[in-house]
């Protein structure tokens, strides 16, 4: 693995990513090598969520899946928050049963999250994708246990560079999510504000990996 892309959508067989492709129960491809799989609280039906929490629990016996997720809270949309806090701790009690990290959407809602992961008393890894937030919340977050992963905002948001060398080495992952950008041009970036050369940032990925992924 030269490069690691913690959380993507857009799937690219290249030879030296390591690409965690985030996939839905209803929508999966079995052509993937390597997976997170999660109910989004954009597209909880409940209708259908006994069901699919029965697909992810059988995908997570795979050596494939890798993580839950993404899954999470987001307070900008119109389910309810209940609701989304419900089937959120359903995903998170088989990521604890099935020892596999979690991949999280958070959107206005990390007291919620951190909250949620106090109550239940979650031992496995969970990372905060596509972080864009201050200092304040970045450092709230590490301190309860949480890892970060930055990508889109890196690149879009200057601002950023200060909270992002403000995180430790061991607490951080990087990734493309939707964007056309390329996991290489969000390790360039990160390495220049890391004030890094890229093999050292790489190795601080491969570690992390290795602790997050395969302990």
């Amino acid at each position: 693995m030269e490069f690691f892309n913690l959380h993507t959508h857009n799937y690219t067989n290249s030879k030296d990513i390591l690409e965690l492709v985030n996939q839905y129960p209803n929508e999966f491809d079995k052509k993937i090598p390597y997976y997170s799989i999660g109910i989004h609280p954009w597209k909880i039906e409940e209708n259908r969520v006994e069901a699919e929490l029965k697909i992810i629990e059988s995908k997570l016996q795979t050596i494939n899946c890798l993580a839950v997720g993404e899954c999470g809270l987001d307070k900008r949309i119109e389910t309810s928050l209940d609701l989304q806090i419900t089937i959120f701790e359903k995903q998170l009690l088989l990521a604890e049963k099935y020892k596999k990290p979690v991949v999280i959407h958070c959107v206005a809602a990390f007291q919620e999250v951190i909250e949620v992961k106090k109550r239940l008393q979650i031992s496995v890894p969970m990372i905060i994708h596509g972080f864009s937030k201050n200092e304040q919340v970045a450092r709230q977050l590490i301190e309860n246990g949480f890892y970060l992963s930055f990508g889109k905002y890196l690149l879009q948001n200057p601002e950023l560079e200060s909270v992002f060398k403000n995180i430790p080495n061991n607490r951080f992952f990087l990734e493309t999510d939707t964007i056309e950008d390329g996991i290489y041009e969000v390790y360039a970036l990160a390495a220049k504000y890391k004030n890094l050369d890229l093999t050292a940032l790489k190795l601080i990925i491969e570690n992390n990996f290795q602790k997050v992924f395969t302990t």
